[in-house]
Order: structure tokens, then C-alpha cells, then sequence
């Protein structure tokens, strides 16, 4: 069973820096593609980054927005800067696809909260 754990999350005024951490327990991440979603109350979990050998990113934080990983520590990292109101969400990691879909997904850390007040 793969098992990631998020970290990292808090309030932060707009225009601002978190670092979330998505660390594996049970499993290489360097034999994984892992994928950041974030979901806001009301709707749909919805796709930020992902990282293989490559990075992407939903066009809503390119720019400001920069995964990463440390193969040596077994993590991934969500380097977000510039944050606005409209960025605050539960973000999650997931393991097991690169798709953009989150119900291709099979495994699923337990979400971090981000708020960035209006």
C-alpha cells in the first residue's frame, strides 16, 4: 500500500510563500509520477502539478507554482509564491498516474489546507 503524508499547509496573506512537502513512507517516489490537486469548498478536486522526469502545471499557477522532488529524502515539494485568495483549497498528493484527473487515481495522502484570506 502506498502511503503519502502531506505537510506544509497554514494561512498566508495574498502575495505570499508555503512550501508544501508530500513525503512517501511505503514506496521509491522516484519510480512514481506524483500529482498535486487542491480542492475548495463547493468543488471538484482539480489538478495543480505533476512531476515524472518532467514538471507540468494547470495553467492557473504556472509562474507561480514549482514542483520539485528529493529523491534522497523521498519527497516532493509544492513550492507556491504569489499566492491569491482564489488559491486556498485542501491540497492533496496522489500517486499511481500523471493524468488530470483525480479518479485515475488510487492513492492519496490526507490533504493540507492552504488559506490565502481575500
Amino acid at each position: 500500500q502506498l502511503q503519502l503524508v502531506e505537510s506544509g499547509g497554514g494561512l498566508v496573506q495574498p502575495g505570499g510563500s508555503l512550501r508544501l512537502s508530500c513525503a512517501a513512507s511505503t514506496f521509491t517516489l522516484d519510480y512514481y509520477g506524483i500529482t498535486w490537486f487542491r480542492q475548495a469548498p463547493g468543488k471538484e478536486r482539480e489538478f495543480v502539478a505533476a512531476i515524472n522526469g518532467r514538471a507540468y502545471y494547470a495553467d492557473s499557477v504556472k509562474g507561480r507554482f514549482t514542483i520539485s522532488r528529493d529523491n534522497a529524502k523521498n519527497t516532493v515539494y509544492l513550492q507556491m509564491n504569489s499566492l491569491k485568495p482564489e488559491d486556498t483549497a485542501v491540497y492533496y498528493c496522489a500517486a499511481g498516474s500523471m493524468g488530470r484527473s483525480p479518479q485515475e487515481y488510487d492513492f492519496w495522502g490526507q490533504g493540507t489546507q492552504v488559506t490565502v484570506p481575500s
